[in-house]
This record gives C-alpha cells, sequence and structure tokens, in this order.
C-alpha cells in the first residue's frame, strides 16, 4: 500500500460518516454489548480512521472502526460528535488498510479474510505473488484463506459464531457448496468433533485408485483430496474425490464410451469404489426387468493406514454402499423397457422435468469445454450472444457456474442436457399451449 498524506484530525457527527464496504463480517454481539457501555461512560478514545467520500461533498466513508462506529450510533446516537482521522485514499489504499486492520485484531474471522483475499486478488488481476505481497501474507496463508471463501455461507458464519471450529470449515471447503449446509447441520445437531466429521467424510469420498475413467482433470480438481492435504492440516485422507456426482458421471461417461468402442449396448455403468477405501461389496443383484449383461469388477483398493472403527451393518449401510449399482440396474431396465417405444421415452422426459433441472451440483462436474457445449446445446450461448458467454469463459469455473446459472431473462426450467435424456438427444422445453380467442 502506498504512503497517504493524513489531512487532519478532528471531530464530526455521525450522520456524515457512512460505512464503506468493509472486510469485516462478524460482530460479536456481548463484546459489542461491553463496547456501547463503554462509549456511553468514556466516548470514543480511538479515532475512526475515514476518507472523503468521491463526489459527495461533506461525506466520508469508514476505512477502519467499523465496530466503533456501530456502537457509538446505538450509545450517542447519529447526531453525537466523535473523532476521526481524514485520509485522502484510493479504494484500492483503503481496502488494503481495512484488511491490515481487521488482520491484526484478536477476533480476527478466518472468512472476513477469505472474503478479503478474493477481492484482493481480483485487483491484482489474478496475480496471486502480488496479492500475497499486498496483505503481508505467506503464499501458503493466501491459499488457505482463498480455499474457504469457497465455504457456503451457512458454514461461514457458523464459524463466524464459533459454532464450528477452523477444522471443520477446512473439511467442510474440500465439499461441493450444495452439500455444505447439510453436513454442518449434521455436525451441529451430533455435536461432531473434527476427528468423527473427518471420519463421516470419508464414508461419502470414493478413491481415485480404482476409478476406470481418465483422472488427468482430477490432478487439479479442488475435490481431489489430495489439494487439500496441500492446502490444509485438517483433510481427508489423500486420493479421495469429495464430490461424489461428478464421479459417478464421469464412471458412468468411461463405461458407455468403452460400451460403444466394443459395440456394445450402453446399459450397465462401471462399479466404483464405496466410499471407506476398503474391498467392494458385492453388487447387488438387478432387478428380473434389468438386462443381464456382466458388472465389470471393481479392482480392490488398499485399506487406509488408521482405517475407521467398523460400523455396525445395517440395511442403509447396505444400501448406500450398492447406490451406484441399483442405480445403473434401475436405468438399465429402464433403456431396455423404452426401446423403440418414443411414447414412453417421451413420458420419461417428461417426469424427468418435473424432478430435475440443470443446477450447481449438474454444472460443479464439467470442465469449461464441457459448460460450453452444454450452454450451446441448452441456448444460453444464444441467448446471451456468443461474444458475452466467451468473456463468461475466461472467468474461474465457479463464476461461469454463477454466470449460467443467474444468466438475466434465461429459465433452465423444462431444459434437459443430452447428457441427461435416455435418447442421448438434448430435449427443449414444451412449447406453451396456444389459446384461441374463445379460451
Amino acid at each position: 500500500m502506498t504512503d497517504s498524506v493524513l489531512k487532519f484530525a478532528t471531530t464530526m457527527p455521525l450522520s456524515r460518516i457512512r460505512q464503506d464496504d468493509n472486510p469485516r463480517r462478524y460482530f460479536n454481539q456481548e463484546k459489542h454489548a461491553e463496547l456501547v457501555a463503554s462509549i456511553r461512560l468514556r466516548g470514543i478514545i480511538q479515532p475512526l480512521l475515514i476518507r472523503p467520500v468521491p463526489d459527495v461533498e461533506g461525506e466520508y466513508s469508514i476505512v477502519a472502526g467499523g465496530r466503533r462506529y456501530k456502537a457509538a450510533a446505538e450509545a450517542l446516537g447519529s447526531d453525537a460528535d466523535v473523532p476521526v482521522l481524514i485520509r485522502e485514499m484510493t479504494d484500492e489504499e483503503a481496502l488494503e488498510a481495512a484488511i491490515d486492520e481487521n488482520d491484526n485484531r484478536e477476533d480476527a474471522s478466518e472468512t472476513e479474510q477469505a472474503d478479503a483475499a478474493v477481492r484482493v486478488l481480483a485487483a491484482c488481476q489474478g496475480d496471486r505473488a502480488e496479492a500475497a505481497r499486498r496483505l503481508a501474507w505467506s503464499p501458503a496463508k493466501l491459499d488457505r484463506r482463498l480455499a474457504l471463501a469457497n465455504l457456503a455461507d451457512p458454514v461461514k458464519v457458523a464459524l463466524d459464531e464459533r459454532r464450528i471450529k477452523v477444522g471443520h470449515a477446512e473439511l467442510l471447503a474440500a465439499v461441493p457448496a450444495d452439500k455444505q449446509e447439510k453436513a454442518l447441520d449434521t455436525i451441529l445437531i451430533n455435536d461432531l468433533g473434527v476427528a468423527k466429521t473427518r471420519e463421516l467424510l470419508m464414508r461419502v469420498t470414493q478413491s481415485l485408485a480404482g476409478a476406470q475413467f481418465d483422472k488427468a482433470e482430477c490432478t487439479t480438481c479442488p475435490f481431489n483430496s489430495a489439494s487439500q492435504r496441500a492446502l490444509f492440516a485438517t483433510h481427508v485422507d489423500d486420493g479421495y474425490c469429495t464430490n461424489p456426482g461428478c464421479f459417478q458421471l464421469k464412471t458412468e461417461a468411461e463405461a458407455a464410451a468403452v460400451a460403444k468402442a466394443e459395440g456394445k449396448p450402453e446399459k450397465v455403468a462401471k462399479d466404483t469404489d464405496t466410499p471407506s477405501g476398503s474391498e467392494v461389496a458385492a453388487p447387488a443383484a438387478a432387478p428380473s426387468a434389468a438386462p443381464t449383461a456382466a458388472v465389470t469388477k471393481p479392482a480392490k483398493v488398499a485399506p487406509p493406514a488408521k482405517p475407521a472403527p467398523k460400523a455396525t451393518v445395517t440395511t442403509d449401510s447396505i444400501a448406500r454402499r450398492v447406490s451406484t449399482q441399483r442405480e445403473a440396474a434401475w436405468k438399465a431396465a429402464l433403456i431396455k423397457a423404452v426401446e423403440g417405444d418414443p411414447d414412453i421415452a417421451a413420458a420419461f422426459d417428461a417426469t424427468l422435468r418435473d424432478v430435475w433441472k440443470v443446477d450447481r451440483f449438474f454444472l460443479a462436474c464439467l470442465n469449461k469445454d464441457e459448460l460450453k457445449f452444454i450452454a450451446q446445446e441448452c441456448g444460453l450461448v444464444d441467448h446471451m450472444g456468443a461474444k458475452a458467454f466467451a468473456k463468461l469463459l475466461d472467468a474461474p469455473l465457479n463464476k461461469i457456474v454463477d454466470g449460467m446459472l443467474n444468466a438475466t431473462g434465461f429459465s433452465w426450467a423444462g431444459r434437459l442436457p443430452s447428457a441427461i435424456t435416455l435418447n442421448g438427444k438434448y430435449s427443449p422445453p414444451p412449447a406453451a399451449p396456444a389459446f384461441s380467442e374463445k379460451d
């Protein structure tokens, strides 16, 4: 941050001061009440650092001192004069000063730092080395905070309020955002410690060692637990996929490619490894209506060095372990039933539209080329314009997904990508019924 010239110290009514976009997210209510009582008794001792609001005469915004501002407004009212230091600062300088002030607090929130890291990195056009320098952080700390920025908002709030520990947050950062809130509820309801949470997540991950598909993309994927090992002290064991939906889609795509290459019908997807990392249980028997195609036997995976305590076998525990096989068997049976019968296929598409649509969980499994394919197929590129969509593709994957899901004036409802339909063809939304004048 460049040096800024201090203009002067003075007092000013709170009504002339506004809160800027401060990186501070969380205010402890107990400490806030204590500060309100102190200000009522003694006033504000440490001045607020403020800067002039550009193009607005006589108004100022807070750079540092947001907590004091909130407490003073409650204790003294908006007309009270408070001590201030006025300094000319650019937006970038103000942001870095606010981050530095917050970073040095004893109760600094990791999520506040994460949000600040995202903003500074954007200001540095993605240059991580420069962002770390401006924040006076090590590159490792910057990477850890950027990873925590992927936490869902309820998880961030829980960490801010210290209802969960940093170790919980580090583990949840490895889980797709749309699954984090449910996992958080499980942690809070059952009062799970960090170790127990890690054990729970191990049960719902897939070992990459026995995966049948090309794992080239997995080496840099944020849902590869090896990435979390490099970032956090608390992580799922090395070599596990924490995005089961993506794992299953890749497995099914590989099975379909192999079947096509061998000239066989695309029927049953290859088995995936079970979450625990131990030997895979025998596949469940297919329903009688299902075709009798053989299921490929998965490779055995070496057990972890410290296996989790043996769980009690129940109907639910077995069902979870064979869910992929069961779903594949029913899918194969359905495909056999609709072969040559377009009416059944159309009925299936109609039912699918009622229960599913393109969402974050689906898009987060795809790379940029695949996202572009889906956008072209479903009409989003035509809606946005090729130039605008090409600009969106320059963003990080999570921002591309956000942009696709929230494109102005575009609805994903009723649009079934070819990768989802039974016949492998794109199914557009049904046409709106025509009404005559009599209607």
